[in-house]
C-alpha cells in the first residue's frame, strides 16, 4: 500500500471564472457585482480565484475608461466638424 496520498485539490471560484471572462468582455457592470459577490465567496469558502476577480473587475475599469476616451473624443470629433461647417455656410452667405 502507498503511503502518499495525493493531497485534495482545491476548488475555484465560478464565479470569479465568470467575472474574469465577462470583464475581458467589456461588460462594465456585470464584472463588478459578480466580483464582489464572488470575493465575499472566496473568503468564506477558501477557494481559489481571488486574482481571477480582482482582474475581472480591473479589466472592466479599462474598458470603461477605453470607453469613456472615444466617446468624448467621438462628440469633440462631431462637434468640431459641425462647427467648421457652420463657419463654411456663414462665410458663404456673408460673402
Amino acid at each position: 500500500m502507498n503511503a502518499y496520498h495525493a493531497a485534495p485539490q482545491q476548488k475555484t471560484n465560478t464565479l470569479a471564472i465568470v467575472t474574469l471572462v465577462t470583464g475581458i468582455l467589456g461588460l462594465c457592470l456585470i464584472p463588478w457585482i459578480l466580483g464582489f459577490i464572488s470575493l465575499g465567496q472566496i473568503k468564506k469558502s477558501g477557494e481559489k480565484g481571488r486574482g481571477m476577480a480582482i482582474w475581472g473587475m480591473v479589466i472592466a475599469v479599462i474598458w470603461t475608461v477605453i470607453g469613456v476616451i472615444v466617446g468624448v473624443a467621438s462628440a469633440m470629433g462631431s462637434e468640431t466638424t459641425e462647427t467648421v461647417e457652420g463657419l463654411r455656410i456663414l462665410s458663404t452667405t456673408l460673402a
